[in-house]
């Protein structure tokens, strides 16, 4: 008996296919292109950009970018995989055009970047109206997270220093808008900075959160229905007097430093005072409890101002700090919400976490390390992360169900966007057959039909 040489049939591979297409399955971000308009709208922005005789138009060699981004690319040579399948993509820039596009609106400085942010906010207004009761909004309230991250670079790139955790690269400041515990997020505001920036750098989180808020529909732009969350980087004096501006009136959650003040105040709080912790399901939080502090704590801040800390046993392992008191984990955050229980609004806080997931779906599209090497080039970079990221959130948002919402963008690029098609050409027509025995055809092609029954933008 002849004893098999390996676990898989062998297969004889031709590189002839001409029928075949591969990630067959981007159709779904093309669609969700089509239904909010983006591509239009980009076009439309980047018009003056544009020389008299060019044959590819800035709008799309931007979005052609961004889309390779959004497939998995992680740089500008990677939109090969969408020039390889013009009856798909379309025609798609050459490498060398792409480059002088990108230096281009690079050396247009801030005009450039805030064409490209004013197509992004009129095509997430027309995503969230599609969207229905799945939009971010549809409870009345829109939930901004502000967070850093660290983006690691070799010496060469302009504006690499030293991160505070010893590490080199850029510390940018991102801010996403939180779908909520049935959906995932999508970013607003990306202010690119050096390695060495501070992570309580006020002036740059009131920068991050302007930008933030001009990608919001105008009517969140400002009032008590935005509610913008940050760590204790956040929780500055300039800071906190912007959110609460006259005029301004943003709902606030910022995280705050355990000072040797409200450490000694947190020992005086009497047993009484505390309130058990609560869990997202309603039920209380095992050893945790949460307590409002009041008195000249709060000399000198913005009226208002509510200081909310929680107290926990810390987990096995886990080493206290010199602010922890009696044994007991201690954080601290300040919020100017009122009517509403201390646990449930330290809750609310501690969903902030939730921008880590955030964070980690851009490092995994186009976020892992800046591929240029000017600042002004990585901006416009940044400004195509964002892109690749907003079409990650609007596409589940507009057409998947269930748990298909959750979906990162590495489960996407996996399950949806990697599947395997057929192109048949008839009459006027062209056909993209997908691959049926594919576990996810049923799933793609139900979320095509969800985007088709959608108006057309105009």
């Amino acid at each position: 008996m002849r004893e098999p040489i390996s676990s898989y049939p062998r297969v004889r591979v031709q590189g002839d296919g001409r029928q075949a297409v591969s990630q067959a399955g981007a159709v779904l971000l093309l669609e969700t292109v089509r239904k909010t308009g983006l591509d239009q709208a980009i076009s439309a922005a980047l018009s003056p950009w544009r020389k008299p005789r060019a044959v590819h138009d800035p709008g799309k060699i931007l979005l052609d970018v961004a889309l390779a981004v959004a497939l998995g690319g992680d740089c500008l040579a990677d939109v090969a995989m969408l020039r390889c399948e013009p009856a798909v993509f379309g025609p798609v820039a050459s490498d060398p055009t792409i480059s002088r596009l990108i230096d281009t609106l690079a050396a247009s400085g801030e005009k450039a970047l805030q064409a490209v942010r004013s197509a992004r906010s009129e095509g997430r207004h027309r995503a969230w109206s599609l969207a229905g009761k799945d939009a971010p909004d549809t409870d009345g309230q829109v939930t901004v997270d502000l967070d850093g991250v660290l983006v690691i670079a070799h010496s060469d790139k302009e504006d690499a220093a030293a991160t505070w955790k010893k590490t080199y690269g850029h510390h940018p400041l991102t801010a996403f808008v939180d779908h909520g515990p049935g959906g995932t997020g999508e970013p607003v505001a990306a202010l690119l900075r050096p390695g060495n920036a501070g992570s309580n750098t006020a002036a740059d989180h009131i920068a991050t959160a302007r930008l933030a808020l001009a990608q919001l529909p105008k009517r969140y732009r400002r009032g008590r229905q935005t509610l913008i969350r940050t760590d204790s980087a956040g929780g500055t004096h300039d800071f906190v007097s912007w959110l609460a501006k006259r005029g301004r009136w943003l709902s606030y959650s910022v995280g705050m430093t355990v000072t040797e003040a409200i450490h000694e105040h947190v020992l005086k709080v009497p047993a009484s005072a505390w309130t058990p912790a609560v869990e997202a399901d309603g039920e209380a939080r095992d050893g945790a409890w949460v307590a409002e502090l009041t008195g000249k704590l709060l000399d000198g801040w913005p009226k208002g101002i509510r200081l909310i800390v929680r107290k926990e046993r810390p987990h096995p392992g886990a080493q206290l700090r010199i602010t922890d008191a009696d044994g007991m984990r201690i954080t601290c955050f300040a919020t100017n919400t009122t009517g509403r229980p201390i646990a449930e609004l330290e809750l609310r806080h501690r969903l902030r976490a939730r921008a880590e997931d955030r964070i980690r779906a851009a490092r995994a599209t186009g976020l892992r390390n800046l591929p240029l090497h000017d600042t002004a080039q990585n901006r416009v970079w940044m400004e195509i992360v964002q892109i690749a990221l907003d079409l990650l959130a609007w596409m589940p948002m507009l057409a998947l169900t269930g748990r298909g919402r959750l979906w990162e963008p590495r489960r996407l690029r996996f399950r949806l966007f990697s599947a395997a098609g057929q192109l048949v050409t008839t009459g006027r027509r062209r056909i993209l057959r997908l691959a049926r025995h594919w576990p996810w055809t049923g799933e793609i092609t139900a979320a095509l039909e969800r985007l088709a029954l959608l108006p057309n933008p105009g």
